[in-house]
């Protein structure tokens, strides 16, 4: 029995995860010393979809994935993953341990209440949504040391009632 499950093992390897292919993405970035910007541009979408449908956050169409997976000389069976809606939420744990994360951690830790205070004011009872979303993420010079400018545009959905 154990030489059975062995061979059908041999013969039979684990299938690809949309984790493997996140693997090979960024090595590949790095071996190529490409830039999340450069694959963007190839697939045409803004850098910052880019980048989360490559790190398994975002579905790409047949289209975008062949485009990828060329760019890179990814597998058919990546490419067909790259397609595949995936499981959202890339964070290995609650409370996040890498620092630059952390800071986005405990800048909706700090200042969460106050962002959705002035939302719900301005809006009224609702959400932003992360679905019709977008974001951009630029440099802005500054003679102190540059700054990271963020800015996030998402639909408002006002609760329902029934």
């Amino acid at each position: 029995m154990k030489r059975d499950l062995n061979d059908a093992m041999l013969t039979n390897p684990r299938p690809m995860t949309r984790d493997d292919v996140t693997a090979q993405i960024v090595s590949i970035k790095i071996q190529k010393a490409l830039k999340w910007a450069d694959i963007a541009r190839r697939v045409g979408e803004s850098k910052e979809w880019v980048t989360a449908a490559c790190l398994g956050q975002m579905t790409l169409t047949k289209k975008q994935a062949d485009t990828l997976g060329r760019m890179l000389g990814l597998s058919k069976e990546a490419i067909t993953l790259l397609q595949v809606v995936p499981y959202k939420g890339s964070l290995p744990s609650a409370i996040p341990t890498d620092p630059l994360i952390y800071r986005w951690y405990e800048i909706v830790n700090v200042y969460g209440t106050t962002i959705k205070e002035l939302i719900h004011e301005e809006f009224g009872d609702g959400i932003m949504s992360a679905i019709d979303f977008s974001m951009d993420i630029t440099r802005e010079p500054d003679p102190k040391g540059d700054r990271v400018k963020v800015v996030l545009s998402g639909k408002f959905l006002p609760y329902k009632t029934y």
